[in-house]
């Protein structure tokens, strides 16, 4: 050993003298058999449930990947894995679609370390399609391209992509894989025209640009404001939140909920976000009809509460259904031309159902379903994701999106980083793409000029398979500058994986 790599090894890299790399791997195989036989029980008690779920018969060896890397994670890993890395062996660290192969191929290392006659290496076949069958599933859903990067980018279009055909050529040659049509705005007719535009942009340049719709979902948002508000919300202010304009608290100024589930949800001590967070307010009293609230924090330039804004309750669950009449009616325009239906506010397997059910009334035989694209956004979702991806991923085609907005606010902002993550890692175990959504590269897309975070979260956005990008004036620059982040980042980076090509700043 040369005498830099001697001095980069601690006394915890290293076995103490005397010890026995056969002792311990023999040690260390005991204790992974014996997780690996509690790993296959409890992953197929969760099988027994999931498999009869599963129509898809192509997706039921991700399902149980997917059991089998839940019930892995429920272990604590973290005492074996400096033990194995001793060893020179892998810490188990980058297992996520291929679970059981990982582990077998482990145990067989030990045992030979071991000087045991033992299980032999599993057949390469058991890593390779993981890889496989999410590649194959991010061109399905998002579309496939020759050239890098890996990612692939979509594209919410203006109102103005209605009328104006340009923006769609615009975008495509600055390199959108897939665009994206919100159904909360604008009409169906608005819509087929800008679908129109797609469908021709594909035939001029043969490739194919696939549509998603976003459903709407349910309107937790202001829908009216009066009475004595101040013109900007400070700390310490106070409104309050109506039924009806009657019955807000005499001389309070008030606003008027999308939703009733909102107004029921509310009693006090009830913590409420308004604007995405931007403002943070208590419910302090409720009364007929009303709901008192006092403001706890917000920006220096305080908020103005007017129509449009959202609110959330982080902590609160609404008993909620996810489609809303005017999701059933958007679907007769989706079912009939989108490639992937993006389903906003899908909390339950029942929500899937309800939706799947739904699309197939408006089936357009021989044209297949939509995929499924599952908006996480609630506390609920996110505790069901596995459940949800099996319900939808056992019919249809499906796809996960990180809905950081709604998320942060729900789930806190302090937890975000950690639990995108998690998303990632779970879905690449169902062998399932997922999109990085909300705010990449927001300063870009509507200033023209990407802040650092901004930066560095667009290229922490490389490790999904799709990056969302919202509309703006400058989104086809953003779209180019997003498009170079995605190629540097792909030369170091695959999902979990560090990938060890020659650095260039330091060489020669």
């Amino acid at each position: 050993m040369d005498g830099v790599a001697e001095r980069q090894m601690t006394r915890e890299d290293t076995l103490p003298p005397g010890d026995d790399p056969r002792a311990e791997a023999r040690a260390l195989l005991a204790e992974l058999t014996a997780l690996r036989a509690d790993l296959f029980r409890r992953a197929d008690a969760r099988m027994a449930d999931w498999a009869t779920r599963v129509r898809r018969l192509e997706f039921l060896p991700s399902v149980a990947n997917m059991a089998d890397w839940l019930a892995l994670r429920e272990a604590d890993l973290t005492t074996l894995q400096p033990r194995l890395s001793r060893l020179g062996l892998s810490t188990l660290g980058r297992l996520d679609g291929h679970v059981r192969p990982s582990l077998e191929a482990v145990i067989a290392a030990l045992s030979a370390i071991a000087g045991l006659e033992g299980p032999t290496f599993p057949d390469r076949e058991g890593f390779d399609p993981e890889l496989r069958s999410l590649h194959a599933r991010r061109d399905a859903l998002f579309g496939a391209r020759d050239t890098a990067p890996g990612s692939r980018i979509l594209v919410t279009l203006p109102s103005e992509a209605a009328s104006d055909p340009a923006i769609v050529r615009e975008l495509v040659a600055a390199g959108a894989d897939a665009f994206r049509i919100n159904c909360a705005h604008d009409s169906p007719e608005a819509w087929a025209a800008m679908i129109g535009h797609i469908r021709k942009s594909e035939r001029m340049t043969g490739r194919k640009l696939p549509i998603s719709m976003d459903l709407g979902g349910p309107k937790f948002r202001v829908t009216r404001t009066g009475g004595p508000l101040p013109k900007r919300l400070q700390a310490g202010d106070r409104f309050a939140f109506v039924e009806k304009p009657s019955m807000a608290p005499e001389g309070r100024g008030w606003a008027m909920l999308g939703h009733p589930a909102l107004l029921a949800a509310l009693a006090p001590g009830v913590q409420v976000s308004v604007d995405d967070g931007k403002l943070w307010a208590t419910v302090i009293q409720t009364g007929r009809g009303h709901a008192l609230l006092e403001v706890d924090r917000v920006g220096e330039r305080g908020l103005k509460l007017k129509p449009g804004r959202g609110v959330n309750l982080p902590g609160s669950h609404l008993d909620v259904a996810a489609l809303t009449e005017e999701d059933l009616a958007a679907l007769d325009v989706v079912v009939a031309e989108a490639d992937l239906v993006a389903f906003s506010f899908v909390q339950t397997p029942g929500d899937v159902r309800a939706l799947i059910a739904a699309m197939e009334a408006r089936a357009c035989h021989p044209r297949p379903l939509p995929a499924i694209l599952l908006k996480i956004e609630t506390p609920m979702g996110l505790h069901l994701l596995p459940e949800l991806i099996v319900e939808a991923g056992g019919s249809l085609p499906v796809g996960v999106m990180i809905a950081r907005g709604d998320l942060a606010v729900e789930i806190g902002f302090d937890r975000l980083s950690e639990i995108q993550e998690e998303i990632l890692w779970l879905c690449e175990a169902a062998q399932v793409p997922v999109v990085w959504a909300t705010q990449v590269l927001e300063g870009m897309v509507k200033e023209g000029q990407a802040s650092r975070a901004e930066v560095t979260d667009a290229a922490m956005s490389q490790r999904a398979d799709c990056v969302m990008l919202n509309k703006g004036p400058h989104v086809a620059a953003a779209i180019e500058f997003l498009r170079d982040i995605l190629i540097r980042m792909d030369r170091h980076q695959t999902k979990k994986s560090a990938r060890l090509g020659p650095l260039r700043v330091w060489a020669g």
